[in-house]
């Protein structure tokens, strides 16, 4: 599946670059890598980390949505986008002193809604596997959460963030023996 990931990745970015009219070296000095990089990424050598796609996908000047939007696992589904703490990107919003901002994730809304929410998991609560017609962004702010989809599972720590298309069938279990409370903000799109 790794592959499969690779290759729709890479022809995605050389794709958009090319119909941007923009060269390898032009992305590369966008992005903050390098040439050669780049060009591993869009011959499918290498898988580039999270970070570095997003950047990718910053220097191309292109909507996350747009870029994720018809790549699918095994021809099915979206991929998730987990983001540790430690790659958040830390910037400057405007000039001043004891302010420290973090970008988790950017994501722009044509039409729709977004709904923000603060969500308490129990210790040993139970339900069966949900969906939502919308992407879900969360953001733990105590405790460690798994995210079960139905082919895998991912384990999400304090300041972790996640960003995924609601239709994938999840479940958050909480295995620990404290609160996990998240942030979650629902994307809806073309709401009337």
């Amino acid at each position: 599946m790794e592959n499969e990931i690779l290759v729709q990745i890479s022809q995605k970015i050389k794709s958009i670059r090319k119909d941007k009219n923009l060269t390898i070296q032009e992305i590369a000095e966008r992005a903050g890598v390098t040439k050669g990089l780049i060009s591993q990424i869009e011959n499918s050598r290498t898988l580039p980390s999270l970070l570095v796609l997003m950047q990718i996908i910053r220097a191309l000047e292109v909507d996350l949505n747009f870029f994720f939007n018809d790549l699918s696992l095994d021809g099915r589904e979206a991929p998730i986008l987990v983001l540790r703490k430690e790659e958040y990107s830390k910037f400057e919003k405007e000039p001043a002193s004891g302010y420290q901002y973090e970008r988790i994730f950017t994501r722009k809304i044509k039409s729709g809604a977004v709904d923000f929410v603060l969500l308490e998991i129990m210790p040993g609560s139970v339900r069966n596997f949900v969906t939502t017609d919308a992407f879900e962004f969360k953001y733990i702010l105590h405790g460690t959460v798994k995210y079960v989809f139905r082919d895998q599972t991912v384990e999400l720590f304090e300041g972790d963030s996640m960003l995924f298309d609601g239709r994938l069938e999840h479940n958050p279990v909480n295995e620990g023996k404290e609160i996990v409370r998240m942030l979650v903000v629902y994307f809806f799109e073309n709401m009337e």
